[in-house]
């Protein structure tokens, strides 16, 4: 990672700068830049969500007014299901993207191949032009190398003035220590993980099971066969409803409350609705309007964003 920052010219500020989708295309535009200009001013990665927290357009705005910035690359979505590559009509594709780009004076490569070679020739044009003075080449800050890594290369045995070469590196802040984590219960600073004493490998090893982790994680001890077996019993009758559902969480808090069952078990059903329990006939009836209505699913969704209401539906959240 070091090296590939250096490597990248990313301790000095250019004159390019980029907004993309991931941070694996953030990686690559990095490389790409610094090989073919005189290196990146600011980079930013949106992200793949369908309404993500900031645009393109808004950070393309914004280099605009920012004097270091001389040049500007945009690189979207790939189409092979990578992060925000979705199109539900003919002008969400990419070649509609790239046409209208095009159409409106943007360079636009006819491949990922050719990028490397249009940023170059927009810059080498506008250096030529006198818009661009490239920036001063200056040496990268020294980079401390990985603590385990200068032990093993120097062996801790040369010895200058008495003292061991890789404690000279250390109070010359050449080596780099990374941080090492643990707790009561949990060791990480060796090769190996450790709970609560017990190298993770005899955990598979003996296979202890989930309960048996769970004992060492949550009691610090081997927990008997019984015990680890109840433990799972456990997570097996509760895998699908957690107490932080409204219907559990009431009957909780009334039984603890001093409440007797019939009244507890009647205050966790009083919360069923739509937004619990009934979640799934509220997207039946959100989902068959919307198709009796013609609506495609992005159309759908912009109409619920609009109305300021939820959609309904049964499972986990993704890019939402």
């Amino acid at each position: 990672m070091l090296d590939n920052i250096l490597a990248s010219k990313l301790y000095r500020a250019g004159s390019v700068a980029y907004v993309s989708r991931s941070g694996g295309m953030s990686n690559e535009l990095n490389n790409i830049i610094s090989r073919t200009t005189d290196g990146v001013y600011e980079g930013v990665a949106i992200g793949g969500d369908r309404y993500p927290g900031s645009t393109f357009m808004d950070h393309v705005l914004r280099y605009q007014d920012t004097e270091g910035v001389k040049m500007i690359v945009v690189l979207g979505e790939v189409q092979f299901g990578h992060a925000g590559a979705c199109a539900n009509q003919a002008s969400e594709t990419a070649v509609a993207k790239n046409k209208a780009l095009k159409e409106s004076g943007v360079y636009v490569p006819r491949s990922f191949d050719e990028l490397g070679d249009v940023i170059q020739s927009v810059y080498e044009d506008l250096v030529a032009k006198g818009e661009i003075v490239p920036a001063e080449e200056v040496p990268p800050p020294t980079v401390p190398m990985d603590y385990s890594w200068a032990r093993a290369s120097i062996h801790c045995t040369a010895i200058l003035s008495a003292c061991p070469i890789w404690i000279i590196y250390s109070e010359l802040g050449l080596i780099r220590k990374p941080a090492s984590f643990m707790t009561s219960i949990c060791d990480e600073r060796g090769q190996e993980l450790i709970y609560a004493g017990m190298p993770i490998t005899d955990v598979f090893k003996e296979d202890i099971g989930i309960g048996g982790v769970l004992g060492l994680l949550w009691f610090q001890r081997r927990v008997p066969k019984y015990a680890s077996h109840f433990i799972e019993m456990c997570l097996m009758v509760t895998a699908d409803h957690g107490p932080a559902v409204s219907g559990a969480h009431n009957t909780i808090v009334c039984a603890r409350a001093g409440k007797d069952l019939i009244s507890s078990l009647t205050s966790g059903l009083l919360t069923i609705g739509d937004r619990f329990g009934g979640a799934l006939d509220a997207a039946a009836r959100m989902f068959s309007k919307a198709f009796d209505s013609g609506l495609i699913p992005m159309e759908f969704v912009n109409k619920m964003k609009k109305e300021g209401k939820l959609i309904m539906g049964i499972g986990h959240r993704v890019k939402s």
